[in-house]
């Protein structure tokens, strides 16, 4: 039995968004076209991948399909990668993701003065579509500030770094050391949107106190969150790498009293991939990047 690649494709397209309508969407293909592609990929398997009771949903079956099916169009692309590259004499490019490149410009900015010639492709993701990314071989390696579920996943720490609270110098806070989540509970926070870091650690750390945050803006670029600071929006939470980053946002920064205050920056690479030496160049800069917390890093 031949499977079609392109059928293949689109069954990933509707399997991550579990709705024909928006897949076809997506895809710029009719919708019945793409119902009679998913029909005829189940048959060739011979059985279903998707509960149709109510809304689509993508079945147990579907999901070991949808697996397997990452995996071997990943590795198909790898083989194209590795053949051009191959040709070329050349060393290949390499494809990274973070949530934020704020914290890796000095790694990113050493790694192309060494390599000049090497194509660097960035994808800014969330840390629940890593995984999935680096199965699909869709990215090499992964920069993340929170876990990444999932097996088949070779993971280093980079650096772990204390969290703080960043608040504009007239807050009845600004001239506190510290101050504990309990105090926080009235504030307002400019805060990134569910699923970032910084939005999981200030849910995570009011939820230990039995506490809601009162959210009064959510964002999309978390760099930005500083400037509402600024002007008395709200507070926020700062890594302690971002302190020197930008001297023109006037913020005060003020510690939290909670252990569990901090960020841990992990990387990651699919335990089974094979890297181009321009992915395993960029790996051994990140891993052997000198991190600290006071906004300059270096190379060890």
């Amino acid at each position: 039995m031949t499977m079609d690649l392109h059928a293949l494709e689109q069954f990933l397209v509707v399997a991550r968004l579990e709705h024909l309508s928006r897949a076809a969407g997506e895809l710029r293909v009719a919708q019945p076209s793409l119902s009679r592609t998913i029909a005829r990929l189940e048959s060739e398997v011979g059985a279903p991948l998707f509960d149709r009771t109510g809304r689509l949903r993508l079945n147990e079956s579907g999901r070991l399909f949808r697996d397997h099916v990452e995996r071997s169009l990943g590795e198909l692309a790898a083989g194209r990668r590795a053949a051009a590259e191959a040709a070329r004499g050349g060393v290949g490019g390499v494809r990274l993701a973070s949530e934020t490149f704020l914290t890796i410009t000095g790694p990113l900015a050493a790694y192309k003065d060494a390599h000049p010639d090497v194509d660097v492709e960035l994808h800014q993701m969330p840390a629940a579509d890593m995984h999935r990314s680096l199965r699909a071989r869709e990215v090499d390696l992964c920069v993340a500030s929170q876990p990444i579920l999932g097996d088949g996943l070779d993971s280093i720490r980079l650096y772990d770094e204390p969290v703080w609270l960043a608040a504009p110098p007239d807050h009845r806070l600004a001239e506190r050391a510290s101050v504990s989540v309990k105090e926080l509970r009235e504030e307002p926070f400019v805060i990134a949107r569910p699923g970032h870091w910084q939005r999981r650690l200030l849910d995570r750390l009011f939820a230990g106190h039995n506490l809601t945050p009162r959210i009064v803006c959510e964002g999309d670029e978390p760099a930005a969150l500083a400037g509402l600071v600024s002007v008395g929006i709200g507070l926020t939470l700062i890594p302690a790498v971002a302190r020197g980053a930008d001297v023109n946002t006037p913020c005060v920064w003020i510690g939290i009293d909670d252990p569990a205050c901090r960020r841990t920056l992990t990387l990651h690479r699919a335990t089974d991939s094979q890297l181009s030496t321009a992915a395993r160049l960029m790996h051994t800069t990140l891993a052997t990047w000198l991190w600290n917390t006071t906004g300059s890093q270096q190379q060890r």
